[in-house]
Protein backbone atom coordinates (compact mmCIF):
# COMPACT_ATOMS: atom_id res chain seq x y z
CA UNK A 1 0.00 0.00 0.00
CA UNK A 2 1.59 3.31 -0.69
CA UNK A 3 1.77 5.94 2.04
CA UNK A 4 0.84 9.08 2.14
CA UNK A 5 2.33 12.01 2.48
CA UNK A 6 2.37 13.62 6.32
CA UNK A 7 -0.24 15.85 6.31
CA UNK A 8 -0.12 19.30 7.63
CA UNK A 9 -0.98 20.42 11.09
CA UNK A 10 -4.83 19.59 11.96
CA UNK A 11 -7.52 22.65 10.87
CA UNK A 12 -9.10 24.51 13.59
CA UNK A 13 -12.57 23.29 14.65
CA UNK A 14 -14.67 26.75 15.69
CA UNK A 15 -17.82 26.15 17.63
CA UNK A 16 -20.58 27.87 18.98
CA UNK A 17 -18.34 29.32 21.48
CA UNK A 18 -16.03 30.73 19.73
CA UNK A 19 -18.95 32.94 17.33
CA UNK A 20 -21.53 35.34 18.13
CA UNK A 21 -24.93 35.56 16.64
CA UNK A 22 -24.80 39.41 17.39
CA UNK A 23 -23.11 40.43 14.89
CA UNK A 24 -25.78 39.70 12.51
CA UNK A 25 -28.50 40.73 14.85
CA UNK A 26 -29.64 44.37 13.44
CA UNK A 27 -28.57 43.25 9.59
CA UNK A 28 -30.86 41.94 6.96
CA UNK A 29 -29.42 38.97 5.59
CA UNK A 30 -30.75 38.54 1.83
CA UNK A 31 -31.28 34.74 0.94
CA UNK A 32 -31.41 34.47 -3.01
CA UNK A 33 -32.52 31.34 -4.35
CA UNK A 34 -34.87 29.16 -2.54
CA UNK A 35 -33.88 25.20 -3.28
CA UNK A 36 -32.71 22.82 -0.74
CA UNK A 37 -29.77 25.44 0.44
CA UNK A 38 -31.93 28.37 0.22
CA UNK A 39 -34.77 27.38 2.46
CA UNK A 40 -32.68 25.54 5.46
CA UNK A 41 -30.48 28.66 5.24
CA UNK A 42 -33.11 31.44 5.47
CA UNK A 43 -35.61 29.29 7.91
CA UNK A 44 -32.49 28.44 10.56
CA UNK A 45 -31.47 31.84 10.87
CA UNK A 46 -35.17 33.42 11.09
CA UNK A 47 -35.60 30.69 13.94
CA UNK A 48 -32.32 31.80 15.71
CA UNK A 49 -33.35 35.73 15.54
CA UNK A 50 -32.00 37.02 12.44
CA UNK A 51 -33.92 39.33 9.78
CA UNK A 52 -33.87 37.23 6.39
CA UNK A 53 -35.22 38.42 3.09
CA UNK A 54 -36.01 35.79 0.32
CA UNK A 55 -34.63 37.04 -3.20
CA UNK A 56 -36.52 35.59 -6.02
CA UNK A 57 -37.42 36.17 -9.28
CA UNK A 58 -41.40 36.99 -10.01
CA UNK A 59 -42.37 33.53 -11.82
CA UNK A 60 -40.72 31.13 -9.16
CA UNK A 61 -42.83 28.26 -8.04
CA UNK A 62 -40.85 28.91 -4.80
CA UNK A 63 -42.48 32.28 -3.87
CA UNK A 64 -45.59 30.22 -2.57
CA UNK A 65 -43.58 27.84 -0.59
CA UNK A 66 -41.68 31.25 1.22
CA UNK A 67 -44.19 32.66 1.76
CA UNK A 68 -46.10 29.71 3.49
CA UNK A 69 -43.46 29.97 6.06
CA UNK A 70 -43.84 33.08 7.08
CA UNK A 71 -40.86 34.77 5.18
CA UNK A 72 -40.52 38.06 3.56
CA UNK A 73 -40.58 37.41 -0.13
CA UNK A 74 -39.14 40.31 -2.71
CA UNK A 75 -37.86 40.31 -5.86
CA UNK A 76 -33.72 39.86 -6.24
CA UNK A 77 -32.54 43.09 -7.13
CA UNK A 78 -34.54 44.66 -3.96
CA UNK A 79 -33.25 41.98 -1.61
CA UNK A 80 -30.03 42.64 -2.45
CA UNK A 81 -30.51 46.47 -1.99
CA UNK A 82 -32.07 45.38 1.90
CA UNK A 83 -29.68 43.08 2.30
CA UNK A 84 -26.56 43.38 4.54
CA UNK A 85 -24.91 40.07 4.00
CA UNK A 86 -26.18 38.23 0.33
CA UNK A 87 -25.86 34.61 0.04
CA UNK A 88 -26.37 33.53 -3.41
CA UNK A 89 -28.20 29.84 -3.01
CA UNK A 90 -28.43 29.13 -6.82
CA UNK A 91 -27.05 26.36 -8.89
CA UNK A 92 -23.31 26.74 -10.43
CA UNK A 93 -24.96 26.96 -13.57
CA UNK A 94 -27.15 29.70 -12.78
CA UNK A 95 -25.64 31.58 -11.00
CA UNK A 96 -23.23 34.25 -13.34
CA UNK A 97 -26.26 34.87 -15.17
CA UNK A 98 -28.79 35.94 -12.29
CA UNK A 99 -25.30 37.89 -10.69
CA UNK A 100 -24.59 39.66 -13.45
CA UNK A 101 -28.56 41.28 -13.96
CA UNK A 102 -29.94 40.78 -10.81
CA UNK A 103 -27.28 41.59 -7.99
CA UNK A 104 -23.75 42.89 -9.08
CA UNK A 105 -25.95 46.23 -10.63
CA UNK A 106 -27.35 46.92 -6.67
CA UNK A 107 -24.62 46.07 -4.77
CA UNK A 108 -23.28 48.57 -2.31
CA UNK A 109 -19.80 49.27 -0.66
CA UNK A 110 -19.48 46.99 2.74
CA UNK A 111 -21.92 44.40 2.14
CA UNK A 112 -20.91 40.95 2.04
CA UNK A 113 -21.63 38.34 -0.73
CA UNK A 114 -21.84 34.56 1.12
CA UNK A 115 -21.22 31.54 -0.95
CA UNK A 116 -22.09 27.72 -0.52
CA UNK A 117 -19.52 26.68 -2.43
CA UNK A 118 -16.12 27.98 -3.63
CA UNK A 119 -17.02 27.04 -7.83
CA UNK A 120 -18.13 30.55 -9.07
CA UNK A 121 -15.20 32.22 -7.12
CA UNK A 122 -12.64 30.19 -7.68
CA UNK A 123 -13.59 29.99 -11.18
CA UNK A 124 -13.95 33.37 -11.85
CA UNK A 125 -17.79 32.96 -13.48
CA UNK A 126 -18.63 36.13 -10.89
CA UNK A 127 -15.70 38.65 -10.34
CA UNK A 128 -17.11 40.83 -7.05
CA UNK A 129 -16.10 44.08 -6.65
CA UNK A 130 -13.66 44.93 -4.44
CA UNK A 131 -15.23 47.05 -2.06
CA UNK A 132 -17.57 44.15 -0.61
CA UNK A 133 -16.27 41.12 1.38
CA UNK A 134 -16.88 37.58 -0.18
CA UNK A 135 -16.93 34.62 2.41
CA UNK A 136 -18.42 31.25 2.36
CA UNK A 137 -20.55 29.28 4.94
CA UNK A 138 -20.47 25.65 3.12
CA UNK A 139 -22.73 22.70 5.62
CA UNK A 140 -21.29 19.32 4.86
CA UNK A 141 -24.71 18.38 4.18
CA UNK A 142 -28.12 18.37 1.89
CA UNK A 143 -30.71 21.04 2.93
CA UNK A 144 -33.33 18.81 4.20
CA UNK A 145 -30.23 17.53 6.64
CA UNK A 146 -29.10 20.89 7.36
CA UNK A 147 -32.52 22.23 8.42
CA UNK A 148 -33.43 18.65 10.43
CA UNK A 149 -30.45 18.82 12.53
CA UNK A 150 -31.45 22.13 13.83
CA UNK A 151 -34.90 21.87 14.07
CA UNK A 152 -33.57 18.98 16.73
CA UNK A 153 -31.27 21.17 18.44
CA UNK A 154 -27.73 19.57 16.56
CA UNK A 155 -25.96 21.21 13.54
CA UNK A 156 -24.33 19.45 10.29
CA UNK A 157 -20.22 20.45 10.23
CA UNK A 158 -19.36 22.81 7.74
CA UNK A 159 -15.86 25.09 6.14
CA UNK A 160 -15.70 28.28 6.32
CA UNK A 161 -13.98 30.60 4.43
CA UNK A 162 -12.87 34.19 3.54
CA UNK A 163 -12.10 35.27 0.44
CA UNK A 164 -12.37 39.15 0.19
CA UNK A 165 -12.27 41.10 3.58
CA UNK A 166 -12.92 44.58 3.04
CA UNK A 167 -14.55 45.47 5.72
CA UNK A 168 -11.91 43.55 8.52
CA UNK A 169 -14.56 41.86 9.91
CA UNK A 170 -15.44 39.19 7.46
CA UNK A 171 -14.95 35.93 9.34
CA UNK A 172 -16.97 37.11 11.93
CA UNK A 173 -19.26 37.17 9.87
CA UNK A 174 -19.56 33.57 8.60
CA UNK A 175 -18.29 32.58 12.32
CA UNK A 176 -21.84 33.84 13.09
CA UNK A 177 -23.92 32.72 9.91
CA UNK A 178 -22.53 29.15 10.63
CA UNK A 179 -23.84 29.44 14.05
CA UNK A 180 -27.44 31.30 12.46
CA UNK A 181 -28.12 28.10 10.51
CA UNK A 182 -26.36 25.43 12.96
CA UNK A 183 -22.96 24.46 12.10
CA UNK A 184 -21.29 25.54 14.69
CA UNK A 185 -22.86 23.21 16.87
CA UNK A 186 -21.02 20.12 14.94
CA UNK A 187 -18.52 22.50 14.19
CA UNK A 188 -16.66 24.11 11.09
CA UNK A 189 -13.21 24.06 9.34
CA UNK A 190 -11.30 26.95 8.27
CA UNK A 191 -10.20 26.82 4.68
CA UNK A 192 -9.91 28.57 1.67
CA UNK A 193 -12.60 28.90 -1.71
CA UNK A 194 -9.97 26.59 -3.66
CA UNK A 195 -9.42 23.61 -1.30
CA UNK A 196 -13.50 23.40 -0.80
CA UNK A 197 -13.73 23.23 -4.48
CA UNK A 198 -11.43 21.17 -5.94
CA UNK A 199 -11.79 18.51 -2.55
CA UNK A 200 -15.65 19.41 -3.21
CA UNK A 201 -15.59 18.32 -6.96
CA UNK A 202 -13.46 15.61 -6.82
CA UNK A 203 -15.24 13.74 -3.92
CA UNK A 204 -18.32 14.39 -6.39
CA UNK A 205 -16.79 12.98 -9.28
CA UNK A 206 -14.00 10.06 -8.07
CA UNK A 207 -16.40 8.93 -5.28
CA UNK A 208 -19.51 10.29 -3.89
CA UNK A 209 -21.97 10.58 -6.82
CA UNK A 210 -19.44 9.26 -9.88
CA UNK A 211 -17.42 6.60 -8.68
CA UNK A 212 -19.88 5.09 -6.44
CA UNK A 213 -22.59 5.01 -9.17
CA UNK A 214 -19.86 3.03 -12.02
CA UNK A 215 -19.14 0.83 -9.17
CA UNK A 216 -22.60 -0.18 -8.47
CA UNK A 217 -23.40 -0.13 -12.37
CA UNK A 218 -20.49 -2.21 -13.24
CA UNK A 219 -20.83 -4.91 -10.31
CA UNK A 220 -24.92 -5.09 -11.09
CA UNK A 221 -23.74 -5.97 -14.98
CA UNK A 222 -21.10 -8.48 -13.74
CA UNK A 223 -23.78 -10.45 -12.04
CA UNK A 224 -26.20 -10.20 -14.41
CA UNK A 225 -23.84 -11.40 -17.59
CA UNK A 226 -23.15 -14.49 -15.08
CA UNK A 227 -26.53 -15.04 -15.29
CA UNK A 228 -27.58 -14.51 -11.90
CA UNK A 229 -31.43 -12.48 -11.41
CA UNK A 230 -31.04 -8.88 -12.39
CA UNK A 231 -33.64 -8.32 -8.72
CA UNK A 232 -30.29 -10.44 -7.33
CA UNK A 233 -27.85 -8.07 -8.54
CA UNK A 234 -29.94 -5.15 -7.35
CA UNK A 235 -30.31 -6.00 -4.20
CA UNK A 236 -26.03 -6.94 -3.83
CA UNK A 237 -24.90 -3.89 -5.18
CA UNK A 238 -27.03 -1.37 -4.93
CA UNK A 239 -29.62 -1.79 -2.27
CA UNK A 240 -28.00 -3.25 0.59
CA UNK A 241 -25.18 -0.25 -0.49
CA UNK A 242 -27.26 2.18 2.45
CA UNK A 243 -26.93 -0.34 5.51
CA UNK A 244 -22.69 -0.06 4.92
CA UNK A 245 -22.60 3.42 4.20
CA UNK A 246 -24.88 3.80 7.32
CA UNK A 247 -22.55 1.99 9.29
CA UNK A 248 -19.25 4.26 7.79
CA UNK A 249 -21.05 7.58 8.27
CA UNK A 250 -21.63 6.73 12.23
CA UNK A 251 -18.37 4.49 13.18
CA UNK A 252 -15.83 5.08 10.36
CA UNK A 253 -14.38 2.23 8.29
CA UNK A 254 -12.68 0.14 10.76
CA UNK A 255 -16.38 0.89 12.89
CA UNK A 256 -18.21 -0.26 10.11
CA UNK A 257 -15.64 -3.61 9.79
CA UNK A 258 -16.29 -4.43 13.60
CA UNK A 259 -19.81 -4.88 12.89
CA UNK A 260 -20.16 -7.08 9.32
CA UNK A 261 -19.10 -10.71 9.37
CA UNK A 262 -15.78 -12.69 9.14
CA UNK A 263 -16.50 -13.64 5.16
CA UNK A 264 -17.63 -9.98 4.82
CA UNK A 265 -14.49 -8.31 6.23
CA UNK A 266 -12.05 -10.60 4.43
CA UNK A 267 -13.19 -10.45 1.23
CA UNK A 268 -13.06 -6.55 2.01
CA UNK A 269 -9.39 -6.76 3.07
CA UNK A 270 -8.31 -8.97 0.22
CA UNK A 271 -10.42 -8.41 -2.96
CA UNK A 272 -11.02 -4.74 -2.32
CA UNK A 273 -8.10 -3.34 -3.12
CA UNK A 274 -7.92 -5.37 -6.07
CA UNK A 275 -10.94 -4.01 -7.56
CA UNK A 276 -10.00 -0.29 -6.65
CA UNK A 277 -5.96 -0.62 -7.03
CA UNK A 278 -3.33 1.47 -8.03
CA UNK A 279 -4.90 2.12 -11.40
CA UNK A 280 -7.76 3.27 -10.73
CA UNK A 281 -5.86 5.82 -8.14
CA UNK A 282 -4.07 6.71 -11.06
CA UNK A 283 -7.41 7.84 -12.48
CA UNK A 284 -8.03 9.53 -9.88
CA UNK A 285 -5.06 11.70 -9.34
CA UNK A 286 -6.02 12.31 -13.36
CA UNK A 287 -9.34 14.08 -12.98
CA UNK A 288 -7.70 15.77 -9.72
CA UNK A 289 -5.40 16.95 -12.17
CA UNK A 290 -8.24 18.28 -14.58
CA UNK A 291 -10.15 20.12 -11.74
CA UNK A 292 -7.30 21.62 -10.24
CA UNK A 293 -5.61 23.19 -14.00
CA UNK A 294 -9.50 24.24 -14.70
CA UNK A 295 -10.63 22.09 -17.54
CA UNK A 296 -13.10 20.17 -16.02
CA UNK A 297 -14.64 23.95 -14.95
CA UNK A 298 -14.22 25.21 -18.40
CA UNK A 299 -15.54 22.04 -19.88
CA UNK A 300 -18.58 22.11 -17.63
CA UNK A 301 -19.18 25.89 -18.59
CA UNK A 302 -19.03 25.73 -22.16
CA UNK A 303 -21.79 22.77 -21.71
CA UNK A 304 -23.64 24.66 -19.83
CA UNK A 305 -23.93 27.67 -22.29
CA UNK A 306 -24.09 25.75 -25.49
CA UNK A 307 -27.25 24.08 -25.12
CA UNK A 308 -26.60 20.91 -22.92
CA UNK A 309 -26.83 18.41 -25.50
CA UNK A 310 -24.28 16.15 -24.41
CA UNK A 311 -24.90 16.82 -20.91
CA UNK A 312 -28.85 15.81 -21.96
CA UNK A 313 -27.47 12.33 -24.31
CA UNK A 314 -25.54 10.55 -21.01
CA UNK A 315 -28.57 11.63 -18.85
CA UNK A 316 -30.88 9.86 -21.14
CA UNK A 317 -28.29 7.06 -21.39
CA UNK A 318 -28.23 6.61 -17.85
CA UNK A 319 -31.56 6.63 -17.23
CA UNK A 320 -32.04 3.51 -19.84
CA UNK A 321 -29.98 1.59 -18.10
CA UNK A 322 -31.08 -1.96 -16.99
CA UNK A 323 -30.57 -1.17 -13.09
CA UNK A 324 -33.12 2.01 -13.07
CA UNK A 325 -35.37 -0.55 -14.42
CA UNK A 326 -35.62 -3.41 -12.31
CA UNK A 327 -34.89 -1.11 -9.31
CA UNK A 328 -38.21 0.71 -10.04
CA UNK A 329 -39.97 -1.81 -9.97
CA UNK A 330 -38.75 -3.27 -6.73
CA UNK A 331 -38.80 0.26 -5.18
CA UNK A 332 -42.30 0.14 -5.51
CA UNK A 333 -43.23 -2.78 -3.42
CA UNK A 334 -41.38 -0.74 -0.59
CA UNK A 335 -42.72 1.10 2.23
CA UNK A 336 -40.22 3.89 2.23
CA UNK A 337 -41.32 5.02 -1.70
CA UNK A 338 -43.66 7.89 -0.70
CA UNK A 339 -41.25 9.23 1.71
CA UNK A 340 -38.16 9.23 -0.91
CA UNK A 341 -40.38 10.90 -3.56
CA UNK A 342 -41.53 13.37 -1.04
CA UNK A 343 -38.06 14.31 -0.25
CA UNK A 344 -36.76 14.86 -3.79
CA UNK A 345 -39.23 16.89 -4.72
CA UNK A 346 -38.22 19.25 -1.80
CA UNK A 347 -34.80 19.04 -3.00
CA UNK A 348 -35.85 19.89 -6.87
CA UNK A 349 -37.13 23.14 -5.97
CA UNK A 350 -35.39 26.40 -6.99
Amino acid sequence: MDKLPRRRRAARIYTDEDSDLRWLKGKTCAVVGFGAQGRAHALNLRDSGITVVVGLYPGSKSRAAAWRYGLNVCKTPEAVRRGDVIFLALPDSRMPVVYEKEIAPYLRSGQTLLFAHGFAIHYRTIVPPKDVDVVMVAPKGLGPMVRREFVHGRGVPGLIAVHQNRTRRAKRTTLAWAKGIGCTRAGVIETNFREETETDLFGEQAVLCGGTSALIRAGFETLVRAGYPAELAYFECLHELKFIVDLIHEAGINGMRALISDTAKWGELTVGPRIVDATVRRKMEAALREIRSGKFAREFIHEMKSGRKSYAKLLRAAEKHPIEKVGRRLRALMSWKTKHRQSAAIMATD
